[in-house]
């Protein structure tokens, strides 16, 4: 009897237990069919920054693949590129669509243009916000959303077009508050905090910013970066090997190309393997971008975000320091020395390069609130000796360099500039931000590589490059250099400033002080400005009878999001305004506000006029009374925005603008006049001329125009 109870009891239970594994099953298998089919759709022109979600999978229409969804940056972007055009330029869909994974990251300080797979991207020196696109197939242990939340209050479903909600005409918002209409939605990149569930980082954010997390069990990032255990004087980071390109060098002292004892640890290092950096990626290692910049466990706040190959992306934390000077106040900058360790040079005269970068370390008067120096050594491959935070007084910055090993190899001065780009000006290196970021590249005779490619991309990221040549090529050697003319192709500006040929090493320390006071002139460092911290903007807005209150605050608002995007103070861009009718007045000049908020709360402030409409006395006035007090070193921007046609001519005040450098260009509304607003701008007409319908179309534009300026900006000449 007992038998036959155990026996049903246990038939019982293995049957219960049956069904609930089946049960599990089914539920897994359920979920896992939500993942792959409940996929919101996204239209080609969607940007990432327009959608709050930290990472989404979406899917892509056909034919995204349009110049006019525009691209900034390759492998990983700038948040108001086109999410689709993207994904197509990344390889991750062709034109024909389909599903992208997106992950949002922290802002980069540069986005390099590429052509790939038949998409042209563009270059941009900064942006607050980037993402990452890879195949679209859900992570393991993410929940990914069926609606997308955009950066205003509507959403999008799954499979169905998104409505558009009722536009609110009546009253700007303070310029931190998201509006609700639909305006906000397009912005992206502007999305304001009302509607964030995470937060977006201001153009103004450091790159330590901490990426999002999704709505996973993910921990998040540690903001504690461990302590190496060697002093900083004797740690090196050392960039991953690479093939010698073929090419005769100098080799100056032959006794010096055998491997010295001291620098057995870095022959070592370079023959152990380590990962190679791909041909078609932009600072990012062989794997997976999604995988580098998302796994979130292991990466630390204040690291780039991008693995280059190179191990230098670890902090090289200095020990605590027994003496901080201020140092000289009138040279703030960041400093980047590349001094030549190739066996070319010989053991004498790395020595007195050594000598020559204590002098330098001397006259500059290193300390926290003047230059700070950092070195890298390179040869074959580059190593950072110590960065800018590892000293701050000129005595144990000096101590150090003494104790430097020369590495040996070839002269990889291309390889050495893309390494300092990617790893040395960050914020955990002790890059300071405001001060303009130098570096000065000491070489002996010539490069064993090219340099053009690198050092464009480092000139693009804001960096202040000069040369130092020792010993150039003589006449008959010129057949050995690898790329003629290479310092041209390297500096900021080929003025002659930004280069100092030296005929001999025995002769180097007659060039510390012209040079001490090239690098601490920072007015003349064109590199460190930027499409977003070097102009001066004078806006000029039509105040007359048929704009109206409402349609005015609406303006307003549209001025306030331009202004937002740039980085503003008394040394960056500068904000003035006029407004106009038959008369004009000045709302506040460019030396008025010297923040961000103060420009914007004097915006916001700006009350309406109405009157008739005199457009070319306003630009004469604007000329007058804001940019003939610009300062030399800004770029005049004038962005006018009408809605009719002027009482006046415009032609020839708009012509005496152009002639005095001033940029100009035109929005125009509903009655503007297409000829008008086409003399009032730049040439090309196309690039400087908008016009739209009606008001509430304005912020199509914001993006559109902080592009052009940018592009403009990127593309002058440098000499």
């Amino acid at each position: 009897m007992k038998a036959t109870v155990l026996a049903t009891f246990l038939g019982v239970f293995l049957t219960c237990t049956y069904t609930a594994k089946e049960a599990t099953k089914k539920t897994k298998k359920a979920k896992l069919y939500f993942a792959l089919t409940d996929v919101p759709q996204i239209d080609c022109d969607v940007k990432a920054g327009k959608i709050i979600n930290p990472e989404f999978i979406a899917k892509c229409p056909p034919g995204c693949q349009d110049v006019k969804h525009r691209v900034y940056g390759t492998d990983i972007y700038a948040s108001f590129s086109s999410i689709c055009n993207a994904a197509i330029h990344s390889g991750i869909i062709d034109n024909t669509g389909g599903k992208v994974l997106v992950q949002k990251v922290a802002g980069h300080s540069g986005y390099r243009g590429s052509f790939s797979n038949g998409v042209r991207s563009l270059s941009l020196p900064r942006w607050r916000e980037s993402f990452l696109v890879s195949e679209g197939k859900p992570r393991k242990g993410v929940t990914y959303p069926s609606t997308l939340e955009y950066s205003s209050s509507k959403s999008t479903a799954v499979k169905s077009e998104p409505k558009k909600p009722e536009q609110d005409l009546k009253g700007m918002k303070s310029a931190d508050t998201a509006n609700t209409s639909e305006k906000a939605s397009d912005q992206g990149d502007t999305a304001h905090k009302e509607h964030q569930t995470t937060p977006v980082p201001t153009p103004a954010t450091q790159m330590a910013t901490t990426t999002p997390t999704p709505t996973t069990a993910m921990t998040d990032p540690s903001t504690t970066v461990p302590q190496p255990t060697t002093t900083p004087a004797a740690t090196r980071t050392t960039a991953a090997p690479a093939k010698t390109r073929p090419g005769l060098h100098r080799v100056r002292d032959m006794g010096s190309s055998s491997v010295h004892p001291a620098y057995a640890s870095v022959v070592a290092a370079a023959a152990s393997p380590q990962r190679q950096e791909p041909v078609a990626t932009f600072q990012r290692a062989a794997s997976s971008p999604v995988h580098l910049a998302m796994e979130i466990d292991s990466w630390k706040s204040g690291l780039s975000l991008f693995d280059t190959g190179f191990s230098s992306k670890e902090e090289l934390n200095p020990k605590p320091l027994e003496s901080i000077s201020q140092g000289n106040q009138n040279c703030k900058v960041d400093l980047s020395f590349l001094m030549d360790g190739s066996w070319s040079i010989g053991k004498r005269r790395f020595q007195l390069q050594k000598r020559f970068l204590g002098n330098m370390a001397q006259a500059l008067g290193i300390g926290s609130a003047g230059p700070l120096m950092g070195i890298v050594q390179y040869g074959d491959d580059p190593s950072t000796e110590f960065n800018l935070k590892t000293y701050a007084n000129s005595k144990d910055l000096r101590n150090a360099i003494e104790k430097i090993q020369q590495k040996g190899g070839l002269s990889n001065v291309g390889k050495a500039l893309s390494f300092v780009n990617k790893n040395f000006f960050l914020d955990a290196n002790g890059n300071r931000g405001g001060a303009p970021n130098v570096v000065v590249v000491v070489v002996d005779g010539w490069p064993t590589d090219r340099v053009e490619e690198a050092s464009r991309l480092a000139r693009e990221s804001g960096i202040n490059i000069f040369f130092v040549t020792v010993e150039a090529a003589a006449q008959s050697e010129k057949q050995n250099v690898i790329e003629p003319n290479f310092v041209d192709k390297a500096v900021c500006r080929t003025s002659g400033f930004y280069s100092i040929n030296v005929p001999s090493w025995f002769s180097l320390h007659k060039v510390v002080q012209p040079l001490v006071k090239r690098v601490c002139d920072t007015d003349r460092l064109a590199c460190s400005k930027t499409c977003l911290n070097a102009a001066d903007i004078g806006f000029v807005i039509d105040g007359s009878s048929s704009v109206g209150t409402g349609n005015f605050r609406t303006v307003l608002q549209f001025v306030a999001n331009i202004s937002k995007e740039f980085e503003i103070s008394d040394t960056d861009t500068r904000i003035g305004a006029v407004q106009y009718t038959y008369e004009q007045r000045l709302e506040f000049s460019f030396d008025k506000y010297s923040t961000k908020q103060d420009v914007l709360n004097a915006i916001k402030r700006i009350s309406y006029w109405s009157g008739g409409t005199s457009t070319g006395a306003a630009i004469s006035y604007a000329s007058e009374q804001l940019f003939s007090k610009s300062k030399p070193n800004k770029r005049k921007i004038m962005i006018l925005i009408t809605d009719g046609r002027s009482y006046d001519d415009v032609s020839v005040p708009a012509m005496a603008a152009h002639q005095n450098g001033v940029i100009a260009y035109s929005i125009g509304v509903a009655w503007a006049a297409p000829d008008e607003l086409e003399a009032i701008a730049s040439d090309p007409a196309k690039e400087h001329s908008f016009f739209v319908d009606e008001f509430d179309n304005l912020y199509r534009y914001v993006n559109q125009l902080i592009q052009n300026i940018c592009t403009e900006f990127n593309s002058q000449p440098r000499n």
